[in-house]
């Protein structure tokens, strides 16, 4: 059971929380250790059981999510954060992946896709539809005169392509322990505070092009 991935499930509804625990609760590796009403309940819960991953819904009364995205990165909690949202409009989640999210899905999203998302995040992918990306791609830049070494560029561009710290280290034919040393480099060169970050810095400023370009 250590090894299972520790879920966290957001949302106000009482239904929709016990639909997905209901659900998850069905995965081998996937286990719910608690829920939440809304944001603040959810920053709560988060710093008192340490979940791995995060299911949040984004609109709740009161505190909403993007409220618990930001007081989960105030208080620099590690779990990723998987949105669950119903907007269908990719700019409505922009402030969530600003405010730290690793990724979102939609309400409407298949069981086994939901379990296949939430153990992606948890292996340090972000999950960006590209509409997303190129939304967030056209914020405003940061100076380009960082100077990352060449290993630093490898390792920002395999985030930005998707790769887990796992995959860079196997990519590069390094330690896990290693990658996790560049990453903290780049954030700590970049001003940043995660990977999505990096990965989005590095998108907008152009010194990794998006998929296709």
């Amino acid at each position: 059971m250590t090894d299972d991935i520790t879920v966290l499930i957001v949302d106000d509804h009482p239904v929709v929380r016990q639909g997905l625990r209901t659900f998850l609760d069905l995965q081998d590796d996937i286990t719910v250790i608690g829920e939440a009403f809304d944001g603040a309940s959810c920053v709560a819960e988060a710093e008192r059981l340490h979940p791995n991953v995060i299911l949040l819904d984004l609109r709740m009364p009161g505190t909403d999510g993007v409220f618990a995205l930001r007081g989960l990165r105030d208080r620099a909690n590690p779990a990723r954060v998987l949105v669950i949202t119903s907007f269908a409009d990719p700019s409505a989640i922009v402030p969530a992946v600003r405010a730290g999210a690793a990724g979102y899905v939609y309400k409407d999203v298949d069981p086994p896709a939901l379990a296949a998302a939430i153990r992606s995040v948890h292996a340090g992918h972000v999950l960006l539809h590209p509409d997303v990306a190129r939304l967030l791609a056209e914020g405003d830049s940061r100076p380009s005169d960082l100077r990352l070494t060449s290993r630093e560029s490898e390792v920002l561009e395999a985030v930005v392509r998707g790769l887990s710290n796992r995959e860079i280290a196997k990519k590069f034919d390094l330690s896990e322990k290693t990658v996790k040393s560049h990453m903290s480099a780049i954030l700590a060169k970049l001003g940043l505070q995660d990977r999505t970050q990096a990965a989005l810095y590095a998108v907008r400023t152009g010194l990794v092009p998006l998929a296709g370009k």
